[in-house]
C-alpha cells in the first residue's frame, strides 16, 4: 500500500505566456510517517522523439512529512527555448510531475500542453524562426494522465 497519495493538482495561471514561470499547487495525504524527504519534480518534455530535449525544470524537498493530508506551492522557471529544438517550440507537448521517495518514482502526472501564438495573424501565418515572446502556453488541466507505480518505501 501506498504511503503518499495525490490528492490533488491545481495549476495555477493557465493558459499563460510561455516564458511565465509555472506554478503548481499539489495536495497530498501521507498515511505513514516518513524516515525521509519527498520530491518533486516539474519535467518538461522539449521532443516526442528524443529524451535529450527534456529540461527538469526544478524539483523541490518536501518533508519532514508527519501523518495527514499535506498542501504546497511548487514554482519553477519555464523552459529554455534555446534547449527545445524550432520546430518542437509550437504545438503539442507534455509537461511532467513527478513524485519520488528514496529515488523511487511514486507517482508521475502528465499533462498534456500546446504551446500557440495568441495573435490570430500569427497563427495563421507563423514566422520561420519562432517569436518566443509572442507565445502562449496552455496546459490541458481536464485530463491529467496519473501514473502510480507500487515501490518499497522503507528497508
Amino acid at each position: 500500500m501506498a504511503k503518499v497519495n495525490l490528492c490533488h493538482v491545481e495549476i495555477k495561471e493557465n493558459p499563460s505566456l510561455f516564458l511565465d514561470p509555472l506554478e503548481f499547487e499539489i495536495s497530498f495525504e501521507c498515511s505513514e510517517e516518513l524516515s525521509e524527504d519527498l520530491e518533486f519534480k516539474i519535467i518538461y518534455v522539449g521532443s516526442a522523439e528524443c529524451c535529450d530535449y527534456d529540461q527538469v525544470l526544478d524539483s523541490v524537498l518536501v518533508g519532514p512529512v508527519p501523518i495527514g493530508r499535506h498542501m504546497f506551492l511548487f514554482k519553477a522557471n519555464p523552459p529554455d527555448p534555446c534547449k527545445v529544438l524550432d520546430q518542437d517550440l509550437i504545438g503539442v507537448t507534455v509537461i511532467l510531475l513527478t513524485g519520488s521517495y528514496r529515488d523511487r518514482e511514486f507517482v508521475r502526472v502528465g499533462y498534456y500542453v500546446n504551446n500557440d501564438y495568441v495573435d490570430p495573424e500569427m497563427k495563421e501565418n507563423p514566422p520561420a524562426k519562432p517569436v518566443i515572446e509572442k507565445l502562449q502556453r496552455n496546459i490541458l488541466v481536464s485530463e491529467p494522465r496519473v501514473t502510480k507505480f507500487h515501490i518499497k518505501w522503507d528497508d
